[in-house]
């Protein structure tokens, strides 16, 4: 499929050996159409964070495979696949990582800095105004609130047009009116900018800004919700968490 910013396919991934091996995830096929936005949710230890982990190069399969862009992650070496996520996957986390002597400005452009490249200010001013931050280029981490960091840190994964932004619980520090904000952008930019966005998240009301929930249990995909809303979205999650295992 052309319409698939990423794509795994039959992948699975065991940590350990023998009698002691655990598997984490188990013959995993899922595809995430550009500009779309996607919620992963599962009971705890089902998968969520290795999903992520593999599906953005950062852990490789044990088997399968995955492509990001088109482009298949399996055969690169390290080298080429540290490149391909510096230019082509975004990141944002619970932990905004923000390197606290520089400001808002200097902390977006250094993705750009890292790969050798000369950020333009236009262009770094220009991200920091897509989240609502264009007044606060100047100011250093210690001088922002919550919500304002986790911004920057929205804006720093943007600024290298990557083709998949992924978010491990990006709103899990923030108070429930910042963190409805923070989602309000990441709605947007699928919405308005054609931006794929990849969310782990244990909150129903964080899934429920996504087009659809994926459900992992056990190292399975266990279906799906579509448009759905934060109470459906919860109760689905109570019935997995209650099923016998």
């Amino acid at each position: 499929m052309n319409d698939g910013a990423v794509q795994l396919r039959s992948v699975s991934r065991r940590y350990g050996a023998g009698d002691n091996a655990v598997t984490a995830l188990d013959e995993v096929s899922l595809t995430f159409p550009r500009g779309t936005f996607t919620a992963v949710m599962g009971p705890s230890g089902s998968g969520k964070s290795t999903l992520l982990q593999c599906a953005a190069g950062l852990d490789r399969p044990t088997s399968g495979s995955v492509a990001v862009g088109g482009t298949e992650l399996t055969g690169l070496s390290e080298r080429r696949l540290t490149l391909l996520r510096r230019e082509r996957i975004g990141f944002v986390f619970q932990a905004f990582n923000l390197l606290p002597s520089l400001t808002a400005e200097q902390n977006v452009a250094l993705p750009l800095r890292l790969a050798g490249r000369r950020p333009s200010r236009t262009r770094v001013r220009a991200a920091l105004a897509q989240v609502g931050l264009g007044d606060r280029a100047r100011h250093r981490p210690a001088e922002m609130s919550g919500g304002q960091q986790q911004r920057v840190a929205l804006a720093r994964a943007l600024i290298t047009r990557p083709d998949v932004l992924f978010g491990d619980e990006p709103t899990g520090a923030l108070d429930s009116g910042t963190g409805r904000e923070v989602l309000a952008l990441l709605r947007g930019m699928a919405d308005h900018e054609g931006q794929t966005v990849v969310m782990v998240t244990h909150d129903p009301v964080a899934a429920s800004y996504a087009d659809r929930v994926v459900f992992l249990v056990d190292g399975r995909v266990n279906g799906e919700l579509a448009d759905a809303g934060a109470d459906r979205i919860a109760a689905h999650l109570t019935r997995l968490e209650a099923a016998p295992c």
